[in-house]
């Protein structure tokens, strides 16, 4: 099989690393990569990028499937295109990807079909969205209504900070339009989960949970980031939580999609706030997280490829997905600065062979390895307790240097 990887970050580089154990996987292409996986195993990067081109590229290098990694190319109808061509494409059609590409349209959605989710209101004018934060309660919450790379969501502890929250997202513009719309929401209190899955738009199966760490400082301080490493499974997951989260949450997104005629054969990714009350649904992603994938995947015995193709063929209803034993723990190595501005274009040093290791704002210039993005890559290891996993994966990082490097010292150890 020849295998097209659509995304350049840490987790497309998990994704193309668990499928290339497959024997059947003779060549995997990666658009458009990063610098570790122009070194992994029948790994290949390509500069091919819009959907027109990426179309192309499939038809002509004959791909047997392509695997879409970032939301992006999902909400401008990357799969809606493939599928007109009759290629193969794992991934949610634009309408089904709009469960992530807008807040209101899924907190909508969940309204419709009694996902427990919190209280909120939508808001496209400036000025009243401020005169209902005048008479909220605090703290609150604010989300950029589209994409913002996961830093489109603000906890408000009071109305000053509100407002100059509204004023960053529908007037300054900070999110590209993303922010245009706004969704203000109740706040819940508890610790967070995700909960990767996969579905055929019949059958969803959950992954094993999750647990990211989105803040840039230890203590879970600071601006929101892509997230700064992430532990599997999620220790706050009880069987009673998970229960409660297929009776509230799984079950009715399944009749959701089921109703609305969804065209929805890919991952489904559930974010949740475990609360006094149970877990209440945050959001959906339309795709695998980032860092959750490259913790997730290391702990999966199913062959992942395999599965894919059974989502493809609607026959998830007849599949299972079994799991190591263990605990999975990885480190994300971010640019001094991130993230706001840093600069990039430093060496990496890196001890070569590193098992666990998955690169992202990396590039690669003859056999060297240099920064190239804000998070730059991630170390992951699997240990028989959390603490081992969690000591395993520091002990790696602190093999990797390169100017700036700054990594949370606490992923794993705090809720």
């Amino acid at each position: 099989m020849k295998i097209l990887v659509i995304g350049s970050g840490g987790r497309e580089h998990a994704i193309a690393f668990k499928i290339s154990k497959n024997p059947s996987v003779h060549k995997i292409f990666c658009a458009p990569g990063n610098g570790c996986t122009a070194l992994e195993n029948k790994c290949e990067n390509i500069k091919e990028s819009s959907i027109d081109d990426l179309l192309n590229f499939a038809k002509d290098n004959l791909i047997d499937l392509t695997i879409v990694g970032p939301e992006v190319p999902l909400t401008e109808g990357i799969v809606d295109v493939f599928k007109e061509n009759n290629l193969k494409i794992f991934g949610p059609g634009k309408k089904a990807a709009m469960l992530e590409g807008s807040k209101a349209y899924s907190k909508e959605f969940m309204k419709k079909y009694n996902v427990k989710t919190a209280e909120y209101e939508v808001f496209e004018d400036k000025e009243k969205a401020i005169t209902y934060l005048e008479k909220s309660e605090y703290p609150i919450v604010i989300k950029a209504d589209g994409l913002a790379a996961g830093k489109g969501v603000v906890i408000c502890e009071d109305f000053k900070e509100a407002k100059d929250v509204v004023e960053d997202f529908m007037v300054n513009d900070r999110f590209n339009g993303a922010g245009k719309k706004i969704v203000i929401e109740e706040f819940l209190e508890g610790p967070e989960a995700s909960i990767l899955s996969i579905t055929d738009g019949e059958t969803i199966i959950p992954f094993i949970s999750s647990k990211d760490h989105k803040q840039i400082y230890d203590g879970n301080l600071g601006p929101n980031t892509g997230g700064m490493g992430a532990i599997a499974p999620n220790p706050y997951c009880t069987k009673e939580v998970l229960k409660e989260f297929d009776e509230n949450i799984l079950k009715p997104t399944l009749k959701g999609i089921k109703s609305e005629n969804l065209d929805f054969k890919g991952i489904i990714f559930f974010g949740i706030m475990i609360t006094k009350k149970g877990p209440y649904l945050l959001e959906y992603n339309a795709r695998m997280g980032d860092p959750e994938t490259q913790v997730v995947l290391p702990l999966m015995k199913t062959d992942f490829l395999e599965l894919i193709l059974e989502s493809l063929k609607g026959n998830l209803k007849n599949s299972t997905v079994e799991w190591k034993d263990g605990y999975s723990t990885c480190v994300v190595a971010a640019s001094k600065g991130y993230p706001k501005s840093y600069d990039k274009g430093f060496n990496i040093e890196i001890p070569k062979p590193l098992e666990g290791v998955f690169g992202a704002g990396v590039k690669e210039e003859k056999g060297i390895l240099k920064t190239n993005g804000g998070r730059v890559l991630c170390t992951q290891a699997l240990g028989k307790s959390l603490k081992e996993s969690i000591d395993a994966a520091y002990g790696k990082m602190k093999k990797i240097d390169f100017q700036g490097i700054y990594y949370r010292k606490d992923i794993g150890k705090i809720s």
